[in-house]
């Protein structure tokens, strides 16, 4: 575990960088907003960290109080990683982040790894009201709980049980939504999104 470092600056915005200002530190965030995930898990949607810095990271933040680190039940068997509270409470953080972030979204590149949940937090910021939303991608299905106080925002793959909204939309229409180029009700109006379900989530698209 590296000795943390400090800018040692008696301001909050300087003491939260402190704890989060490490390069891939608000990445894992994002990945563990999912819920519990192993290593292995981690290290295969966060294309680019090293085995060395993934591991010392996860480290560092589990001594930060950021995350825990559990053993699943038999026949599980394997470790975990989890937020805790107080890295639950850095989710309105990545979303502001990712807001101020859009216009630096631009074109992909030919290098640049993209996996369907990375979608989530962009669409969360778009979705009003309270419900569980599947979401259909070329890329691979994932699934949202709007408005939840506990537990995990998203996930991958299909809903856990059926949910009050599926949504089904093109990559360009996804992306133009994550720019902030194109709103969700006026990609349902221009028929770009589909959207089927009964829950207020699907209603309020529809109505909008």
């Amino acid at each position: 575990m590296s000795p943390r470092r400090s800018y040692d600056q008696y301001c909050s915005a300087a003491r939260a960088l402190d704890v989060v200002g490490d390069r891939w530190t608000l990445l894992i965030v994002r990945e563990l907003l999912a819920g519990p995930r192993r290593y292995t898990d981690l290290h295969a949607d966060l294309p680019g960290v090293s085995t060395d810095v993934l591991a010392s990271r996860l480290k560092d933040m589990e001594r930060d109080g950021l995350t825990t680190r559990r053993r699943l039940p038999p026949p599980g068997a394997a470790f975990v990683y989890e937020l805790t509270v107080q890295g639950r409470e850095l989710l309105p953080v990545l979303q502001a982040l990712g807001e101020w972030g859009q216009p630096e979204l631009g074109e992909r590149r030919p290098t640049d790894a993209v996996r369907a949940h990375w979608f989530a937090l962009p669409l969360l910021r778009a979705l009003e009201g309270e419900g569980l939303v599947e979401v259909h991608l070329e890329e691979g299905d994932f699934h949202l709980f709007v408005g939840v106080q506990e537990g995990p925002v998203y996930g991958d793959g299909p809903a856990p049980r059926e949910p009050d909204a599926r949504l089904a939309m093109d990559t360009g229409t996804c992306t133009a939504v994550a720019r902030g180029e194109l709103g969700l009700p006026d990609a349902v109006r221009a028929g770009r999104i589909a959207v089927t379900g009964d829950g207020t989530v699907a209603k309020a698209l529809r109505e909008a």
